[in-house]
């Protein structure tokens, strides 16, 4: 057992180490990214992930998947931290700084057990839930999480293999519960999407697609084709002129 912990003890020292040497505010900042600001980037993540679902998908059924697989996100991260509880309770192992002198701890009150990482498992289980829908921001937010990992030895709170454990927890979680979660969740987006204000909020398709019908129709009848043909006259004369 000693072969195995030494590594992760002396990988614990060589991280938390920067801490001690850094200045008062670069441990303030880290200990804000490590508690509060990567989930805030997560946020961010979605939305820019909820943006090009809504903007970029061929159809509305894609669309609306994309959305269910957007909602899985933190719903697998809700289960991955209840995975935790029986793994924490039958691993029982206390926090770095219980066992080993001279670790620099920046987050106090941290009592409970140690392995795995609360904080890992659930960012990684939401990056690789934003990841299986939209790739550019999944990657960022998985960058984001193994961050959240690194931050939580930086602090003293966690061994390298507590966060390398919660990163393994998240990912698999969200992916093989995935095919469960969507068969669950796609249906439910449909429906909700059947109401025309929210459909807008989760597919753009449909509001231009609503819009060039009504467009459509009043070609049709014949009342608005006037007032359409100045416009195209005076957009065509423009270009003429700009050109």
């Amino acid at each position: 057992m000693a072969l195995w912990d030494n590594p992760d003890v002396e990988l614990l020292y060589d991280i938390n180490g920067l801490a001690k040497d850094a200045p008062t505010w670069a441990d303030r900042i880290m200990e804000y990214v490590g508690e509060y600001g990567i989930a805030v980037g997560l946020v961010a993540l979605a939305l820019w992930a909820w943006w090009g679902i809504t903007r970029k998908r061929e159809s509305r059924d894609e669309a609306l998947s994309g959305f269910a697989g957007l909602i899985w996100a933190p719903v697998a991260a809700l289960v991955a931290l209840a995975v935790n509880i029986p793994i924490r309770g039958f691993v029982e192992r206390p926090r770095p700084f219980l066992d080993h002198q001279g670790v620099e701890v920046l987050v106090q009150g941290k009592t409970d057990f140690s392995f795995v990482s609360d904080h890992a498992t659930l960012t990684m289980a939401i990056a690789v839930g934003i990841f299986m829908v939209q790739r550019k921001p999944g990657l960022v937010a998985i960058a984001l999480a193994v961050l959240e990992g690194f931050c939580r030895v930086y602090m003293g709170v966690h061994y390298p293999t507590d966060v390398i454990g919660g990163l393994a927890l998240g990912t698999a979680v969200a992916l093989l519960l995935a095919p469960v979660a969507m068969w669950a969740l796609t249906p439910l987006v449909r429906a909700v999407a059947g109401n025309g204000r929210i459909e807008t909020l989760l597919w753009a398709g449909g509001a231009a697609a609503r819009s060039s019908a009504e467009g459509d129709d009043r070609s049709a009848d014949g009342r608005s084709a006037g007032p359409r043909e100045g416009a195209t006259s005076r957009r065509s004369s423009g270009r003429d002129l700009a050109a």
